[in-house]
């Protein structure tokens, strides 16, 4: 007789999800705000999270980053070089405007009166919402870059048009970003040498965490084999955790990432020796990263083990 293990199903993943959700909204911790991945956050979610992003910065302090601040929005002109929309046409989000006359205007609220669609009135701005937040990097640094390179110390916010009620998977988030751009092979130093360090990191949170190949979530026909030689190059490594039990597959929360010399063609980066610039960057997702400890150690920090809340100095 042969036993058949039980198997998980997309419905048992759906209700892990709604559980965990569920109670990050009883107890407080975020905020519905009526659309699909966007909420609002607590005074308990800021607190841990401020803890999360603090504790990233102290364990990346060696790198002796330059520190840049961006808006979470980006000119359309640098957001073309990006080539984002080529590869993620769904996750992208530009801005519109209203520039018309008062005619247009009338056309307009009548259209609303009539509980009609009105977006249509409003022009593109030249806009686009920041699906990443080290964009607006590269193109300050067209050039020629210093010896050795440049290392940075980016976080900001990141909007990505992928509604979703599970709770890990936000439309508007933060990342924490380490970016180093200079040779093939200064880049690639600093994606590997750091990878031990942001999983101690993880780890001291009292997360369980594995490091593992990944791809980018690529579009299309093209953007599958895109996403194969992602993979196979290992240019991607995600730091997952098993935020909805050991029965489903774990979420990344964290990343490693080789760009090899994209941004540095696209934005014209040269390194001192003439070459073109590469670059990569370890990325913490700042949110997803609170969501797992509170799915982990539950919604009141208080009682959270005390390694746990002296690695975050809680």
């Amino acid at each position: 007789m042969t036993i058949t293990e039980p198997t998980t199903t997309a419905t048992d993943l759906d209700a892990a999800r709604a559980d965990l959700r569920a109670r990050l909204l009883g107890d407080g911790v975020l905020i519905d705000l009526g659309s699909p991945g966007l909420y609002g956050r607590s005074g308990v979610f800021e607190r841990v999270y401020q803890a999360v992003d603090a504790a990233a910065v102290r364990s990346q302090a060696d790198l002796d980053a330059d520190v840049l601040r961006f808006p979470p929005v980006e000119p359309l002109a640098s957001f073309e070089r990006t080539d984002y929309i080529a590869s993620f046409p769904d996750l992208a989000a530009a801005i519109s405007a209203f520039t018309g006359d008062d005619r247009t205007h009338r056309a307009l609220l009548a259209a609303r009166e009539r509980g009609e669609r009105w977006e249509s009135f409003l022009e593109p701005a030249d806009l686009m919402l920041t699906p990443a937040v080290c964009h607006p990097l590269y193109g300050l640094l067209t050039g020629t870059l210093p010896a050795g390179g440049r290392t940075f110390d980016i976080v900001g916010d990141s909007f990505r048009r992928e509604p979703s009620l599970d709770p890990m998977r936000l439309q508007a988030f933060h990342m924490h970003e380490f970016v180093h751009v200079g040779t093939a092979a200064s880049a690639r130093a600093h994606r590997d040498g750091r990878i031990a360090r942001l999983r101690e990191t993880l780890e001291s949170f009292g997360l369980e965490i594995d490091v593992v190949p990944a791809n980018d979530p690529f579009f299309g026909r093209v953007g599958q084999m895109l996403a194969r030689n992602q993979v196979e190059q290992a240019l991607k490594f995600e730091f997952v955790t098993p935020v909805y039990g050991p029965d489903h597959e774990p979420t990344a929360i964290s990343s490693a990432n080789l760009h090899e010399d994209h941004f540095g063609t696209s934005f014209g980066i040269r390194t001192a020796d003439g070459d073109v610039a590469h670059s990569a960057c370890l990325a913490f997702g700042l949110e997803r990263i609170t969501i797992a400890l509170f799915a982990r150690h539950g919604s009141d920090p208080v009682s959270w083990p005390a390694n746990v809340r002296a690695a975050l100095a809680l």
